[in-house]
């Protein structure tokens, strides 16, 4: 007769379910140590960037004494007003006589006038002409040119640049050379313009003025 097994005894219906609930916790194992191995920083922490604040120097408030004003000046002393008594004799002050007579001298001090020099002009409205105009004073400059015998005979010639004033009555005056060529030359060319006629005088705003001109005069040999 065979021994007959308790069907609540039987392991092997129960064999699936063991089977699965290991594999169950095993994963869980595995699962539960990969996380403690590698991911020991929380997924909120990632990619957060964090930037140290570096303390901004504090500039301690300083509070300035101002010094208190000076104290006001102490006040004037009252002027003292002496009360002298009817019977005290005043001491009378001797006073100059300043009246003149016939006989006083008076000392006048004559103030000496200061002499204004008249501005000279360069260039003005109307220029300064030679009685004539050019060719006239063209014509006088080859009439009244005396050529420096030594000058000659030395070979010397040139042009003398020579400047003069006019001044408001057409006379000329202050003649002197800019730009000379030899000493002889020279003053003939001033003798000849300190002997010109009086010109035209030069005009401002319809004014004579005092005009400063320029004048070449050219020695050539022939």
């Amino acid at each position: 007769m065979e021994p007959k097994k308790n069907p609540k005894a039987d392991l092997e219906k129960l064999r699936g379910t063991f089977t699965l609930a290991g594999l169950v916790v095993s994963l869980f194992i595995v699962y539960a140590m990969i996380n403690l191995k590698f991911y020991d920083v929380k997924a909120s922490e990632l990619g957060e960037l964090i930037v140290e604040q570096e303390e901004e120097d504090i500039i301690p408030i300083t509070e300035q004494n101002t010094p208190p004003p000076p104290p006001p000046p102490p006040p004037a002393a009252p002027e003292i007003i002496e009360i002298v008594e009817d019977d005290q004799e005043v001491e009378e002050m001797e006073m100059d006589d300043t009246e003149a007579d016939a006989e006083t001298v008076v000392e006048v001090f004559e103030q000496e006038e200061e002499v204004v020099e008249e501005e000279v002009f360069t260039i003005v409205e109307n220029m300064p002409e030679f009685p004539g105009g050019q060719k006239k004073l063209f014509e006088y400059l080859g009439k009244s040119i005396k050529y420096p015998p030594a000058a000659k005979a030395n070979g010397i010639s040139g042009k003398v640049y020579v400047n003069f004033t006019v001044n408001k009555d057409g006379k000329i005056t202050d003649v002197k050379v800019l730009r000379g060529v030899h000493d002889l030359l020279d003053k003939e060319a001033i003798r000849v313009v300190e002997a010109m006629p009086a010109w035209t005088p030069g005009k401002q705003r319809g004014k004579p003025v005092r005009v400063s001109y320029n004048l070449p005069i050219n020695f050539i040999l022939k």
